[in-house]
């Protein structure tokens, strides 16, 4: 492999950004791409994935570097063990000097003899992963630190699923479809597909497989009230509209307006004309909504344990007090949202956590403190060991 000066700078500026700055791996990545325009797909390419794979990997690099501070002067450190570990040579430039290949790869050789330097993840997580799942963690964390794949939802709004597969495949997008998702398409390998007419003109959306089924599982009919208490940018939301054929209405809530204007840009595009986003400024607009709902989607916060694959930065932002925040946050919701359900509805809890005190304990607590009032119908996993994002969602029915 031939390196270039301005990529492996750009590479060196997302790795201070992400891991000195603190700041998020993908506003990162987008940003230093759009500096220079004049680069072609093939370095764009090269910045993105070297930028995530040393992200994911950064704990075993690190620790085959030698280089144990999140220092500038690391930074090249870093970069030069991943070239070792991936069998490139690294430039021979000033900033790789000091490099030993020899001492990286025994580096290497005794991490592999332990879990959370092979797999790279912090002490914490592997300790609260074995306490909470202590048969399937370490399958799990392996699966997570695979590459994600693209997964597009069909906009039935505006197509169906193989008219879509053979637009796409004339522009030169080739995609296989999931049994168990009907309007998914994964792509057979990585593509921008942003740029395509069809996305401009709304034909599908990005949409993990896993979470095109919360929207499923919710069970919503043309003609229905639905509200999607916790919208965020809209994803679920423009998935029910579809599943409703536009018809009825969907109130899309959430406390952060510049999400919501990002569903309105969204629903423009999609032609979702039954969306009503709505910002929740106080507790009034939640009690103002009480036993109105036929259907009503939680997709509450969380520690985002099943999406790591995705956002492979969040490993090393994530926190234990902040799994506990959140779950109190989780609970809170619970509590007070599903009091916008009808009696006789349906409403789902939904996370992207592997963690079952974020799932399945706390629908536990929560039935438990409303015995008479909602019961359980049925629960679902989605693991990523299974190929796509890790996801729990529960489906209760208020009975009065």
């Amino acid at each position: 492999m031939r390196f270039y000066r301005n990529t492996v700078f750009a590479v060196i500026q997302v790795l201070k950004e992400v891991f000195i700055e603190k700041r998020y791996a993908d506003k990162v990545i987008e940003h230093v791409l759009k500096q220079n325009p004049r680069w072609g797909a093939r370095d764009r390419r090269f910045i993105a994935e070297s930028s995530y794979e040393i992200i994911r990997w950064w704990r075993l690099i690190k620790e085959c570097a030698g280089a144990p501070e999140n220092n500038e002067q690391n930074l090249w450190k870093i970069f030069g063990a991943w070239c070792v570990l991936n069998e490139i040579g690294p430039p021979d430039w000033e900033e790789f000097n000091k490099i030993d290949p020899e001492k990286i790869r025994k580096n290497y050789e005794r991490a592999q003899h332990q879990f959370k330097l092979r797999e790279s993840i912090p002490d914490w997580m592997d300790e609260m992963g074995r306490a909470e799942l202590p048969a399937k963690w370490e399958d799990e964390v392996h699966a997570l630190n695979q590459q994600a794949d693209v997964v597009l939802r069909t906009n039935t709004l505006k197509t169906t699923r193989e008219q879509l597969e053979k637009a796409l495949k004339e522009s030169d997008v080739e995609t296989e479809t999931i049994s168990w998702c009907p309007d998914a398409l994964v792509l057979n390998r990585r593509q921008n597909v942003f740029r395509l007419p069809l996305f401009k003109e709304g034909h599908f959306e990005v949409q993990d497989a896993s979470s095109q089924n919360v929207s499923l599982f919710l069970q919503v009919e043309p003609g229905m009230r639905v509200i999607d208490a916790c919208a965020g940018g809209g994803g679920k939301s423009l998935y029910l509209s579809a599943l409703m054929k536009n018809k009825g209405r969907i109130i899309a809530m959430d406390v952060e307006q510049w999400k919501l204007d990002e569903l309105k840009k969204r629903s423009r595009r999609a032609g979702a004309t039954n969306i009503e986003p709505r910002l929740i400024d106080s507790t009034k607009a939640i009690k103002r909504l009480h036993n109105t709902a036929d259907r009503l989607l939680l997709d509450v916060p969380c520690s985002g344990m099943g999406v790591l694959k995705r956002n492979p930065d969040a490993k090393w932002k994530l926190t234990p007090e902040f799994i506990d925040s959140v779950k109190k946050t989780q609970q809170e919701l619970l509590e007070s949202y599903s009091n916008m359900l009808k009696p006789g509805g349906l409403m789902v809890y939904s996370t992207c956590s592997l963690l079952p005190s974020e799932n399945e304990k706390q629908v536990e607590v929560f039935l438990s403190k409303h015995k008479d009032q909602y019961e359980l119908v049925k629960e679902k996993r989605h693991w990523p060991s299974e190929g796509f994002d890790g996801f729990y969602m529960a489906l209760i029915k208020k009975l009065n």
